[in-house]
């Protein structure tokens, strides 16, 4: 599997829809009610962005990152070469669908922590004039959850590994996945991630920090485990930067099953208390249908990375197959 998926070796045409019913799981104590999941839709049965030439984007332009800057959406997305190499790619879009993209990566493995493998799958924050960017570096022996930073999406500066693979408190594995809470709670910046856990499933925790440079971890359990049985059993992994609403973190997530599928969850965390679970989706609201989707690079994957509201409606981008960008519409309402 790809090292971006799991720890475990692991042009718009027509438009179509994807209706979901979804349920909450509502956990003792919490109350049901803010912001729930509405429905889902693609806007385009094809990628909005897909491999192109011989060199750095060949293989695969998937799990991105979007963010609006200047009046546009910017789209950081993972490439990949054909060795396997991973870096940034940068295109940018008025409506969200179709991109432009640069022809030189942004972001290019140069450490020790990332050459070999690369650079994978960005969040981007912004605070302030800063965009902090968490991604995977990949050495081919650990992944480990990394940062960087800019004040204009193209020029960055390294901040170094933020969560080093084998140190945790639970997670005693690699790590990735840094979705960081866009306002600060409690005095402190919060970040939901993977980790790996003794039984070698990946898990979803949480850290705090002071700075946005240097973050410690409060539990010594996963903040949201896998369920047996259900549609993340294997793997539980934050998606983009979450929504804060004014009772709750609403945090899109990726799930495994047990034979990899990966499908989209949503979790609601106390609006005060980002270690304490409200509810979280018992069906996913998205699943792998398209045949770019069902195959690729890692089949059957739906990956959500990134999200974005735009004229009242909410955009999710997603890796499909480990190969492609696609694009979903869908509420977050209360």
């Amino acid at each position: 599997m790809n090292c971006g998926r799991v720890s475990v070796t692991r042009h718009m045409k027509t438009f179509g829809a994807l209706p979901v019913v979804v349920a909450l799981s509502v956990l003792p104590g919490a109350q049901r009610g803010g912001t729930t999941p509405g429905r889902w839709q693609r806007l385009a049965q094809a990628p909005v962005i897909a491999p192109r030439g011989d060199a750095w984007e060949a293989a695969g332009t998937f799990n991105p990152a979007v963010i609006e800057h200047e009046g546009r959406i910017v789209m950081l997305y993972r490439a990949q070469d054909r060795n396997g190499t991973s870096r940034l790619g940068y295109a940018s879009s008025s409506d969200g669908i179709a991109f432009t993209r640069r022809d030189e990566p942004v972001l290019s493995p140069e450490t020790e922590y990332e050459l070999g493998g690369g650079i994978e799958d960005p969040r981007l924050v912004k605070f302030g004039g800063t965009y902090y960017l968490t991604y995977t570096g990949y050495n081919r022996k650990d992944a480990q959850l990394c940062l960087a930073t800019s004040r204009d999406l193209v020029r960055w500066e390294r901040q170094g590994v933020i969560l080093p693979a084998s140190k945790g408190r639970w997670n005693v594995g690699w790590t990735k996945a840094g979705a960081i809470v866009p306002e600060k709670i409690d005095g402190k910046y919060w970040m939901y991630f993977l980790g790996t856990a003794a039984d070698k499933t990946d898990q979803m925790g949480v850290a705090h920090s002071t700075d946005l440079l240097h973050w410690s971890e409060p539990l010594d359990a996963p903040v949201l485990p896998r369920r047996p049985g259900r549609f993340d059993s294997r793997v539980v992994e934050p998606g983009p930067p979450p929504i804060v609403t004014r009772d709750a973190i609403v945090l899109v997530y990726n799930g495994a099953d047990d034979t990899l599928v990966y499908r989209t969850g949503i979790v609601r965390f106390d609006r005060h208390d980002p270690r304490r679970v409200l509810s979280r989706t018992d069906t996913p609201v998205f699943a792998p249908e398209t045949a770019w989707e069902t195959s690729g690079q890692v089949p059957n994957v739906v990956f959500v990375e990134g999200l974005i509201r735009r004229q009242g409606r909410y955009l999710f981008y997603y890796g499909g197959a480990d190969k492609y960008v696609g694009v979903v519409s869908g509420e977050l309402r209360e």
